[in-house]
């Protein structure tokens, strides 16, 4: 938030005037405390490439949250800072990098990737800064003492179908997913859980068809292996433009002939509107969908859609929500005392339940993410626009 780093300039201007014109006292102690409270945090998301659109979907969050909270968490004023993630890796650690060394944050939030987590994790165990991330984490990562995140482990939309597919697919079931680390999360969630549902894959020996990341463009060639096979039915991932183009061609190649499973980042947010009615009738499991009935989440839709003309996405709504775990554990923070990288993070491992638009939720103390409900949907038109409609819940994973 750069119009905080103003106010604090000018504040600092203001002071050396006062000292001056010979003013002492409470004044000037005024303007030295509003300087000292000034906290920088840091946020990584991709702001170009492939995944840009969950990246601003997930700054939109945050942002609202600070509006809402008069650009403060806990008391103390924040300044925002954002670096770009792009396609995660070595990217991403640069953009971490710099905010801790540079602009001393005292938390990260954000991160698209869970391969972005894994590159940054290293730099929090050193510099003792927690990172609130905001998307995906991957399944296997030790010592997660500096790592918390209020989305979900890269595992868990797949595990959450895994049983319903099962049921439902009527035969063996076709998984293509993108050759990278969340894909490879993703989709072998799905295919533990199918399995051990007594469901069966269609692909050749039983394993999972993977298309280079982020090259792949052209889905035909998997399309007419996938038509070529015993398929009953496909279950996939992708995200970002990589859903745009893997919706529409399979629209136009497959079509009707095979229903469509998937990860709900599928159809999540901008990229349902550029797909169009070719997503029509993909059923997908996610966390969160606008429609949910409670106080929490119509506040927030209603706020978020009154300043982004849109409805909310899984990525806004992570992100928002750290900016409510945030606030909770710098305030606490304060109360004890200094607020650092350190004292954040104990109060956010003391932290209770958070009351959020996907349900009132807490972290477990295992794995450092949230305790939560998978929800079913399908898209479907709702008065004139394409949504994600909650059919019913799949299951709560956690713990």
């Amino acid at each position: 938030m750069r119009d905080s780093a103003r106010r604090l300039a000018a504040a600092a201007v203001a002071a050396l005037a006062l000292l001056a014109t010979g003013c002492s006292g409470s004044a000037i102690e005024e303007v030295h405390t509003a300087i000292e409270e000034q906290l920088v945090i840091g946020m990584v998301v991709s702001q170009t490439g492939v995944y840009k659109t969950v990246g601003d979907d997930m700054a939109n969050g945050l942002k609202l949250y600070l509006e809402q909270h008069g650009g403060q968490l806990g008391g103390r004023t924040v300044d925002l800072v954002v670096e770009d993630e792009a396609e995660g890796g070595a990217p991403a650690r640069a953009a971490a990098e710099k905010l801790i060394t540079s602009n001393k944050a005292v938390a990260l939030t954000g991160v698209v990737g869970g391969g972005s987590v894994a590159a940054i994790k290293p730099l929090l165990d050193q510099h003792q800064i927690p990172l609130i991330g905001s998307n995906a984490r991957p399944t296997s990562m030790p010592n997660l003492d500096w790592v918390w995140q209020t989305s979900y482990i890269s595992t868990e939309p797949g595990i959450a179908m895994g049983d319903y597919v099962a049921k439902q697919a009527g035969g063996p079931v076709w998984v293509v997913c993108p050759d990278y680390q969340g894909g490879y999360d993703e989709c072998n969630g799905f295919k533990d859980a199918f399995v051990k549902a007594g469901g069966k894959l269609a692909n050749p020996k039983g394993e999972i068809v993977w298309t280079p990341f982020p090259a792949t463009k052209n889905f035909q060639p998997y399309l007419t292996q996938i038509l070529q096979s015993d398929a009953k039915a496909v279950y996939t991932f992708y995200a970002g433009g990589a859903a745009i183009d893997f919706v529409k061609q399979y629209e136009q190649f497959v079509g009707d002939k095979l229903p469509l499973f998937a990860a709900g980042f599928l159809t999540e947010g901008s990229v349902l509107g550029a797909q169009g009615e070719a997503a029509k009738g993909i059923r997908n499991s996610l966390n969160y969908s606008a429609d949910l009935d409670n106080a929490a989440n119509k506040r927030f839709v209603a706020d978020y859609q009154a300043k982004y003309q849109t409805l909310p996405t899984t990525f806004a709504m992570a992100s928002y929500d750290a900016g409510a775990v945030l606030d909770k554990a710098i305030a606490a923070a304060a109360a004890k005392g200094e607020v650092t990288g350190k004292t954040i993070n104990e109060a956010v491992a003391a932290l209770g339940q958070i009351d959020s638009p996907r349900g009132v939720w807490q972290f477990s103390t295992k794995t450092h993410t949230p305790v939560q409900t998978w929800y079913l949907r399908e898209v479907r038109t709702d008065g004139r626009a394409l949504t994600n409609v909650v059919l019913q819940e799949l299951a709560t994973i956690g713990g």
